[in-house]
C-alpha cells in the first residue's frame, strides 16, 4: 500500500468530531486558547519559526458573492500577507481555489525589502482546490482530506502555526479543528455581534449616533412597517435604506424611495404596494423576491438614508490581539458607487485630517466593546458623516467582523515601509517618521483592459515606470491581476508622500493603461 493512502487511512481511522457538534465547538475553543501562548512568545520575534496557513476564503453567501465579477479572484487579495515572508524563518502556505499564475507570485516577492526572491520561495507553498466553482474555498478544501494532509506537510516539524482567514464561520472552524491549528480571526460563534441589527445595538451602547431605525426585523411585513413608522416620525424624509444583517460591499442592500407618496393617501398601504417598484436593490441580478427570500432567512434592519450636501463615508479599522488588547490600526475615507451609491470602489488613507482622531476614538469604543464580549481578530467600523455649521456628525453604520478592501492596501503599506498608524494624531509614519499617504481601489475596470494576461500588465507596469520605488518608498502596486483578461477589472494601491502625489499616481496608471489597451 502507498505511503500517502496509509497516511490517509489513519487519518480517516481517527476519530473526528462531527462538523458543528458540540465537541468540535469544544475542541476548537481548546485550540484557541492556546493561540495566546504562541502570540506572547512568537509574534513578537521576527526570527521565530513559524508557519501562516493562509485560507483567504470569502466565506459568505454565495449567491450574493456571484453579483461580485471575478470574485474568485478576491482569494488574490490576502497576497500581501505573502510579505510575512521578509522575515526570514517564518513560512507561508496559501491556498486558492484555482492555480495563481507564477508571475503574479514573482510580482509580490520582488516587493520584499531586504530578502532575495529565492530564500522567499524556498519558504512558500502555494495549494490549489483546482475548483472554480462558486463554492466557497474553505468548503472546497473540506472536500479534499488529500489537500487537507498536503497543508499538513507542509508545515515544518517545531514551527508555531496559526490560520489567517479572511472571514471566520463555521467551515474555517472545521478545519481550525482538522489541522488544530488556531485561527487568527473572530469565533463563529460571536460572528453575529457583527451583524447590521446587533451593530446598531452595540453603537447604541457605545454612545454612537446612528440613522433612525429599526433593527431584528424578520419578513416582508415587519419591513413595511419599519418604513411607514420612519415616514410618521420623519414626513421629509426622502428614502430609507433596507439590508440583510449578512450582506457585504453593499450587496445585501435596496434603497426605497418615497417619491410620490401623497400626504392624503394611508402611508401603510402606498408602502405595501408600491415596495416592490420603489425599493431598488444593490445587487442588479438579485430579483425582488429572491431579495424578501434571502431577507427571511438572515433578517435585518431598515433605517433613514443619511443625506446631506457634503458627505463621507468614513471607516475605521481595528484589532483585537489575542492578549485582549484593542488598537485601532487604520482609518480610509471610503469611496462608494454603483446606481445606488452603496457599493465599495476604493479609499484614501488615512481619513480626512477634521475627523480621523475622532472617527479613531470612536472605533476603539467599539473594539473595547466587542472584546468584552470575547472577539478577536480585524474588524472595521463604518461610518457615514455629514458637514455641518459647527463640524462633522458622525452615523456609525456597520460592523464588518473580518478583513476587508482596505486590509490588505493597509498591510503592503506596513510591510513595506515598517511603519505605523498613530489613531491620536491620524497619520501613518514610516520607520523613518515620515508620513505617508495612499489611495487604493478594488475597482480599477474597463472593457478595454479585458485580454490583458498578468505577463502583458508587468511588461506595461515596467514600460511606463508603474511600479512601487523602495527608494523614495511612494509608488504603485497591482492586486487583483488574475480578474484583468476575463473581467478587465483590477486593483491597485497607490502610495505617496501626500495626499496628492498618492492620487496623482492613481490617475496617471488610468491614464497609461487606457492608452495601453485601446
Amino acid at each position: 500500500m502507498p505511503e500517502s493512502t496509509k497516511v490517509l487511512q489513519a487519518a480517516a481511522n481517527k476519530k473526528e468530531p462531527l462538523a458543528g457538534s458540540m465537541e468540535e465547538i469544544l475542541l476548537f475553543r481548546k485550540i484557541q486558547h492556546s493561540f495566546p501562548r504562541q502570540f506572547r512568545k512568537v509574534f513578537p520575534d521576527k526570527l521565530a519559526a513559524k508557519s501562516v496557513i493562509i485560507i483567504p476564503s470569502i466565506t459568505l453567501d454565495q449567491e450574493i458573492l456571484g453579483k461580485v465579477s471575478g470574485h474568485v479572484h478576491y482569494e488574490e487579495r490576502l497576497l500581501c500577507l505573502l510579505m510575512l515572508l521578509r522575515m526570514p524563518r517564518t513560512h507561508v502556505v496559501y491556498i486558492t481555489s484555482m492555480p495563481i499564475d507564477p508571475v503574479i507570485i514573482d510580482y509580490y516577492l520582488h516587493l520584499l525589502p531586504g530578502i532575495t526572491r529565492h530564500h522567499a520561495l524556498q519558504r512558500l507553498t502555494m495549494l490549489s482546490c483546482y475548483d472554480a466553482s462558486a463554492k466557497s474555498l474553505t468548503e472546497k478544501i473540506l472536500d479534499r482530506p488529500r489537500l487537507i494532509e498536503r497543508i499538513r506537510k507542509s508545515i515544518p516539524p517545531g514551527n508555531a502555526a496559526h490560520m489567517a482567514c479572511f472571514n471566520v464561520t463555521k467551515y474555517e472552524r472545521t478545519l481550525s479543528v482538522k489541522l488544530d491549528m488556531p485561527i487568527y480571526g473572530c469565533d463563529p460563534e460571536h460572528y453575529d455581534k457583527g451583524n447590521k441589527s446587533n451593530s446598531r445595538k452595540l453603537f447604541k451602547q457605545c454612545g454612537l449616533n446612528v440613522p433612525a431605525g429599526f433593527e431584528d426585523l424578520k419578513n416582508e411585513e415587519e419591513i413595511i412597517n419599519a418604513l411607514t413608522d420612519l415616514k410618521l416620525n420623519y414626513p421629509a424624509m426622502k428614502s430609507a435604506v433596507v439590508k440583510m444583517n449578512d450582506g457585504f460591499s453593499g450587496e445585501g442592500n435596496a434603497i426605497f424611495s418615497y417619491e410620490g407618496i401623497d400626504e392624503g393617501t394611508d402611508w401603510k398601504q402606498w408602502i405595501s404596494e408600491h415596495l416592490s417598484s420603489k425599493l431598488k436593490i444593490v445587487a442588479g441580478d438579485l430579483s425582488y423576491k429572491d431579495f424578501m427570500y434571502k431577507f427571511q432567512s438572515m433578517g435585518g434592519i431598515v433605517e433613514a438614508f443619511v443625506e446631506g450636501e457634503i458627505k463621507t463615508s468614513p471607516s475605521v479599522q481595528c484589532r483585537i490581539n489575542p492578549l485582549g488588547d484593542c488598537k485601532v490600526i487604520s482609518t480610509h475615507d471610503q469611496l462608494v458607487g454603483g446606481e445606488s451609491g452603496q457599493v465599495f470602489m476604493g479609499a484614501h488613507f488615512p481619513a480626512h485630517a477634521d475627523y480621523a482622531i475622532e472617527i479613531g476614538e470612536y472605533g476603539l469604543k467599539v473594539a473595547e466593546a466587542l472584546q468584552k464580549n470575547g472577539v478577536m481578530g480585524r474588524f472595521a467600523v463604518d461610518f457615514i458623516s455629514v458637514k455641518e455649521e459647527d463640524g462633522w456628525k458622525h452615523y456609525a453604520i456597520e460592523i464588518n467582523l473580518r478583513k476587508g478592501g482596505t486590509t490588505h492596501p493597509y498591510i503592503l503599506l506596513q510591510f513595506l515601509t515598517d511603519g505605523d498608524y498613530d489613531h491620536e494624531n491620524g497619520l501613518y509614519l514610516t520607520a523613518n517618521r515620515q508620513t505617508r499617504y495612499y489611495f487604493c481601489s478594488d475597482n480599477l475596470k474597463s472593457d478595454k483592459y479585458k485580454g490583458v494576461t498578468p505577463p502583458d500588465l508587468i511588461d506595461i507596469a515596467m514600460m511606463n515606470h508603474l511600479h512601487y520605488d523602495g527608494t523614495s518608498q511612494e509608488g504603485v502596486m497591482f492586486h487583483l491581476i488574475g480578474a484583468l483578461s476575463q473581467f478587465g477589472k483590477l486593483g491597485v494601491v497607490c502610495i505617496g508622500s501626500t495626499p496628492e502625489r498618492a492620487k496623482n499616481f492613481y490617475e496617471q496608471t488610468v491614464k497609461v493603461l487606457d492608452g495601453e489597451c485601446c
